[in-house]
C-alpha cells in the first residue's frame, strides 16, 4: 500500500489477501523479463514484488508505510531473494538513483495525493520507452460505502479513464491500453474493512455504515462490496 499512514499489518495479511491475489492479473500486463529493473510502487508487504522477481527481474519495492516495509523485509529476506529489495519512500517525493525498465503498482495509487505529483515522480524513474502498468480504484469504486459515509471524509482518489490518462500524458507517459471494470469483492466483515481502510472513523460511524449497507451488500454470511478497478498501461515517450 502507499497511504500516508502506517498499517495494521497483522490485520491486513490475515483478512485482505484478495488485494494481492487480484493483483496477479496486473503482472500479466507487465510481462516482466529476466534482467529487467522494475519498481513496485506501493508494494505493501511484498508478495507481488516477489512474484515479479521470480521472473529474473531485479525489483525494488517501495512503500510509505514503515510497518509494511518492515514486514516485507521479514517475508522476503535479501539472503533468500537476492534480486529483491525494499525501501521506505513517499511516491510524491520518490527519487530514483537509476532508471527502471518498468514501474508496476497494484491497489496503491488511489491513496496518493496529489496524483499528478506521484505520476511525475514515477515517470521520472522510467527510462525512455519504459512501461508503466498499474491497477487501482477507478471511478465509482465502493460508491455505496462513500454514499453511506455521508459528510465523513474519505481519502481516496478514484479517477475515470479520461482523468487518469490526462494525468499520465501530462508527465510524458503515453497510454497504451486502459480498462475500467466492475470487480465485486467479497469480504468477511464490513466492520473489519472499515477499521482497516478508514481507521479514523468512530465506532458509531462504522456501525451506522454497516446498518445502512447490510440489507443490500450482505448475504450468505459474506459482504460483497462494489469495487471498480482502473487498469492501465503506458509508455514513457522517447
Amino acid at each position: 500500500m502507499a497511504a500516508a499512514k502506517d498499517w495494521d499489518v497483522e490485520r491486513y495479511e490475515a483478512g485482505h489477501s484478495y488485494v494481492w491475489t487480484f493483483g496477479r492479473g496486473v503482472i500479466e500486463w507487465l510481462k516482466p523479463q529476466a534482467g529487467e529493473r522494475i519498481l513496485d510502487a506501493g508494494c505493501g508487504a511484498g508478495p507481488l514484488s516477489a512474484e515479479i522477481a521470480s521472473s529474473g527481474a531485479t525489483v525494488l519495492g517501495v512503500d510509505s508505510a514503515p510497518a509494511m516495509i518492515a514486514q516485507a523485509r521479514l517475508n522476503y529476506p535479501k539472503a533468500r531473494y537476492p534480486n529483491l529489495e525494499f525501501a521506505l519512500a513517499d511516491l510524491t517525493s520518490f527519487s530514483a538513483t537509476d532508471s527502471f525498465d518498468a514501474v508496476f503498482s497494484n491497489a496503491a495509487l488511489h491513496w496518493v495525493r496529489p496524483p499528478e505529483l506521484a505520476a511525475q515522480r514515477l515517470a521520472a524513474a522510467l527510462r525512455p520507452g519504459g512501461r508503466f502498468v498499474a491497477e487501482f480504484g477507478g471511478k465509482g469504486n465502493v460508491a455505496r460505502v462513500q454514499a453511506a459515509l455521508g459528510e465523513h471524509r474519505y481519502p481516496w482518489f478514484f479517477p475515470s479513464i479520461a482523468e487518469y490518462c490526462a494525468i499520465l500524458e501530462g508527465v510524458g507517459l503515453e497510454p497504451v491500453q486502459a480498462i475500467l471494470f466492475d470487480r465485486p469483492t467479497q469480504v468477511e466483515s464490513l466492520e473489519d474493512w472499515l477499521q482497516m481502510y478508514l481507521p479514523g472513523l468512530t465506532a458509531l460511524v462504522r456501525a451506522s455504515v454497516v446498518e445502512q449497507l447490510k440489507p443490500d451488500l450482505f448475504a450468505n454470511g459474506v459482504w460483497t462490496l462494489d469495487y471498480r478497478r482502473l487498469r492501465i498501461q503506458a509508455r514513457k515517450r522517447i
